[in-house]
């Protein structure tokens, strides 16, 4: 086998025009989906303390945020709510006037292209912060399902073009599905966030979402840290009661098991960059301790090596303004 001299690796990297000519995984705009907090009560925005540049938003001032991110070029948005009352079944996330479905009017009114995403999922409406039914002090899977498939059905309802539920109970997929077909809505895709770890990565969001539990913890239905073939029992799972999108949750500690959801399904795969991701770079990059940019784009381009055909950023935004320069 001829080796060096003959063969010279670096004969391929030697100016930008060669090596964008033989890179090997790309990072398009149109891969990004934009996360997006509304918050009932509010009359301007709020940044997140833990999140430089998130905001909590008003729902009058929803659609023209859309509207920005859409001039850019992002297909996408994933909307999360926080409500100004909660109970113990989370009921203001299944009212028709709730604030996620109020949001969706007002989007498709200013920004009719976006495709609108929601999450499904009790947290950020139930007063005990957790993703279900609570009795005894423990989340009920069989009573929660038919809750969360009516949570979905509302944002349908609204207007919502993709149903996304992330609570990680057994069962949710099959349940929402067989109640949007019930209802005349087959055509509504799910994308099911499959593979969601009780990660320590999540710190930010439920500061930004007011969801932290109010009890105890999430690691009795997400999934512990340690497994990936338990992850591929979830896919197999989630496939079979109908998700048309599947999730990997978080991302960056998680590439390994991206791949493996890769490898084992045919269904487009989505990961989440999370909120502890991107708080962590803007901290370093607020210090001058790393390039931003330069970063943000090495982690996001690594997320799509690792088989990602979409990413769910907090840094959609400025990743599409930098894909244009």
């Amino acid at each position: 086998m001829n080796t060096f001299p003959h063969v010279r690796l670096r004969r391929l990297r030697q100016n930008e025009k060669i090596r964008g000519m033989v890179r090997e995984t790309h990072l398009r705009v149109d891969q990004l989906i934009y996360p997006l907090f509304i918050a009932e009560g509010l009359t301007e925005p709020s940044e997140i303390s833990s999140m430089p540049g998130i905001m909590q938003w008003p729902l009058d001032q929803i659609g023209g945020e859309v509207k920005r991110v859409a001039d850019l070029g992002i297909p996408a948005v994933l909307l999360f709510g926080i409500p100004n009352e909660k109970d113990e079944v989370g009921s203001q996330a299944y009212s028709e006037h709730g604030v996620i479905q109020e949001a969706i009017r007002r989007i498709k009114v200013e920004s009719p292209e976006t495709l609108i995403i929601t999450d499904v999922c009790l947290c950020e409406y139930t007063s005990h912060g957790h993703c279900g039914v609570i009795h005894n002090g423990t989340v009920q899977n069989d009573e929660s399902l038919n809750l969360l498939a009516q949570m979905a059905l509302s944002h349908v309802e609204a207007g919502a073009d993709i149903v996304a539920p992330s609570d990680m109970m057994d069962g949710r997929v099959g349940a929402i599905r067989l109640l949007l077909d019930e209802h005349g809505f087959n055509q509504t895709p799910i994308m099911s966030y499959s593979v969601k770890y009780a990660s320590g990565f999540y710190g930010p969001f439920r500061e930004a979402a007011g969801s932290t539990p109010q009890f105890g913890d999430r690691r009795a239905y997400q999934m512990d840290p340690a497994n990936v073939r338990e992850a591929l029992r979830e896919l197999e799972q989630d496939l079979s009661e109908g998700a048309d999108m599947v999730m990997v949750k978080p991302a960056l500690s998680y590439l390994d098991v991206i791949r493996q959801v890769r490898d084992n399904c045919d269904l487009p795969v989505i990961a989440y960059n999370v909120s502890g991701e991107y708080s962590m770079v803007k901290a370093a990059a607020q210090n001058g301790w790393i390039d931003e940019q330069r970063v943000v784009m090495e982690i996001l381009t690594g997320i799509r090596r690792a088989g990602a055909d979409m990413i769910i950023t907090y840094f959609a935004p400025e990743v599409a303004q930098w894909l244009r320069s």
